[in-house]
């Protein structure tokens, strides 16, 4: 039987290994940059979003640890395909996991995937990392073309 955190550590190492969604979006029509100034982790979201608001396509490309990346790389195949309200609620139920520790009430539901990064709160320094990639989406659906960087 899979451990949490064994778990967590192989689905990570994969992420980063094998970014999904790891591309240059040409037809966006909506991005944003993402920096977290404490370890250098840099992102670019691309969003191609339909007159609907639903999230069509997504890409990213970005460098940093593999926390960064694997976290971009699962909130990339988290969203697809979602309304923008959807998306919203994704990252609303990550941060609190993250920010609030694993024995807080996490909507595994909502996150599906996503819950395997829930150890990411043990770890103040690395939430940070862990977000970027979702603060710059939040940017991007804004539609705001500031550069964010990590608040957790």
């Amino acid at each position: 039987m899979y451990d949490l955190d064994e778990l967590y550590q192989e689905i990570v190492l994969d992420h980063n290994r094998r970014p999904r969604n790891f591309k240059v979006l040409d037809e966006a029509n909506r991005s944003s940059e993402g920096f977290n100034p404490l370890c250098g982790d840099q992102i670019t979201l691309y969003l191609q979003l339909e007159d609907d608001g639903t999230i069509s396509d997504v890409g990213f490309q970005a460098v940093g640890c593999a926390i960064s990346k694997a976290a971009a790389s699962m909130m990339t195949q988290s969203i697809k395909g979602k309304s923008q309200k959807q998306a919203r609620e994704i990252f609303e139920a990550f941060r609190r996991m993250v920010t609030l520790g694993e024995e807080q009430d996490t909507d595994s539901d909502t996150l599906g995937d996503l819950f395997v990064l829930a150890g990411v709160s043990r770890y103040p320094a690395r939430v940070k990392c862990a977000t970027l990639s979702w603060h710059t989406l939040q940017e991007a659906l804004n539609g705001k073309r500031d550069r964010p960087t990590s608040t957790e």
